[in-house]
This record gives structure tokens, sequence and C-alpha cells, in this order.
């Protein structure tokens, strides 16, 4: 949803008094800034009376429920946007079209924002510091899920197969494909679907060579993602510093850790949509439930 231009994001030359005291990003309206500082908090305190989705503000929320008035409708598949603007960026999907380049690599992007965040990749800019333990990111996104998951207790969304609550609704939505088996993410070159979206990004690399592979300079391993192969230079550096508390292991990346710590516990927090059996890890509950679904 395009709803607030990201400051870094905008060509033209007005003022623009109005200075976030977390990150420094500078805003033209007192509005502007305060719906920006929403951002840092990551609390969602305005929720959609049909969906259910929250948001930060008023404003977003109101924006959202053009998605429901279908106000503005793709005349191609028929999906309602936010707003004209969402539904301009999002007819290029259909048209292929993707007007701005990349200086430094050539990668091409629909959108001048998300051109301006794979900068960040670039430059290393991380503008969005967390005012509660100072680290910074390159997206106000991820601002928000580091807010929810690492200064915040509050889980308010409930899973109705299986009971666990999660502290996003989008972290409801990508776990209750689990029970159902949706896969919501369709190739546009091929018939295949994808449950997850890096599942479709990986593919469109690997199957069709669209996108740009991040390549390690010392094995030369290829890596559709930028943080794996950050995560994969770990290896190369013997860099471990996630430790495990029971029995000190140590780990390259935290997921890492995650998955181990599996085994010093008995929770399993996935189950099976179609019997009811529970699993400690994701991937395994995907594999049983494609044989179970059968």
């Amino acid at each position: 949803m395009t709803v607030e231009a990201d400051s870094n994001d905008v060509t033209d030359d007005k003022p623009r008094p109005y200075l976030c005291m977390v990150c420094d990003k500078q805003f033209t309206t007192k509005g502007g800034l305060k719906r920006h500082k929403m951002l840092h908090t990551g609390d969602k305190l305005y929720s959609c009376t049909q969906c259910e989705k929250c948001f930060t503000t008023q404003h977003y929320l109101r924006l959202h429920m053009n998605v429901h008035s279908s106000k503005y409708k793709c005349t191609e598949c028929g999906k309602c946007l936010s707003c004209n603007n969402a539904l301009k960026f999002h007819r290029r999907s259909h048209s292929g079209e993707k007007p701005f380049e990349c200086t430094v690599c050539s990668k091409r992007f629909t959108t001048s924002r998300e051109l301006v965040r794979h900068g960040r990749i670039h430059s290393g800019e991380k503008p969005y510091k967390c005012h509660l333990c100072d680290k910074s990111f390159t997206t106000a996104g991820t601002l928000q899920h580091h807010n929810r998951h690492m200064h915040s207790d509050r889980r308010p969304y409930y899973c109705r197969y299986c009971g666990n609550c999660y502290k996003g609704s989008s972290e409801l939505k990508s776990h209750v494909r689990i029970h159902t088996g949706a896969k919501p993410y369709s190739c546009r070159h091929c018939s295949d679907s994808f449950t997850w979206l890096q599942q479709l990004k990986e593919h469109l690399l690997k199957s069709h060579s669209e996108g740009t592979w991040f390549t390690c300079h010392i094995c030369q391993k290829k890596f559709y993602r930028g943080d794996h192969l950050k995560k994969h230079m770990h290896r190369h550096e013997g860099v471990k510093p996630y430790v495990c508390s029971q029995c000190q292991k140590c780990f390259c990346t935290a997921a890492e850790l995650k998955s181990h710590q599996l085994r010093h516990s008995d929770f399993k927090p996935f189950c099976c949509g179609s019997c009811g059996k529970y699993f400690k890890r994701k991937c395994s509950v995907v594999k049983h439930f494609k044989k179970c679904s059968v």
C-alpha cells in the first residue's frame, strides 16, 4: 500500500521542516511526521471491521477501506487496491513495466520506492532506528516487525485450528497456510504455485532467470536473498554468535539456534489441519500435510 512517500523517495524541492527525532527523516507536513512516528512504535490500534486487519493510524485504515468498497479495482484481474497510486503500480505487474533501474547493478523495479529500498543494499544505509534499543533497519516494515517481536508481549491473533497466538495478522495469515495447504503465490510463467512468497522468488530465479543472484566471492555459491549471503559469510569468517543456553553449542544464525533448541523441548506448536497430529517444526508439518491430505 503506497500511502506515505518515503522522504528518500521524493525528487521535488518542497521544504521539509518537520524532522523525526528518531531516524532524522523529514516531512512537508506535521501530519506526515505524526503518521511516520507510528512506524517506530509498531502499535496498530485501528482495526478494520470487515477483515480485522489493523493499522497504525486512522488515515491508513481509511485507505484500506477502499479495498472493500472496490473503489480502485484492476480491470484485468479484479484485485481491489487502496488508492490510485497503488492501482497504477499494480497494473505494472500485468504489463511487466519496470521503469526504475539501479545504477549499481542494473536491476529494475516497478516503483521508485522499491528502487530506494534496494539501493540500501549497496549503500548499507539503515535510516529507521529503534528508539528502545538503538538498532537500525533499512525499511519501516522491518522496524515495525522488530518492535512487535522484541519489545512487545502482545499476541492478539489467534489460530482457530491449533490455538497458537501471534503478534501480527500477517504472521497468523502465513501460519494458517500450514493447516489449509493454501498456495497463494502463482508463477506468471508456468502453472506452479507456492505457499510462501520467498519460494516463488527462488523459483523465478532458478527456473525462469528472473531476478538477481547474490554470489559469494569466496566460494561462488549463489543466494536469492542478500541476507542469506550475509549469513553464509559468517561460515567463512568462523563467526558463531548464537549460543545455546542449555548445551553451549554455537551457531552462525539465530534460525539455526532456534531449530537446535527444539531438541531440548517437547513443545510441538504445528498442527496438521487434516489429522490433528502435532509437530515441532514447520517444515515437518508441511511435508506431513502433503501426504495426509491426499
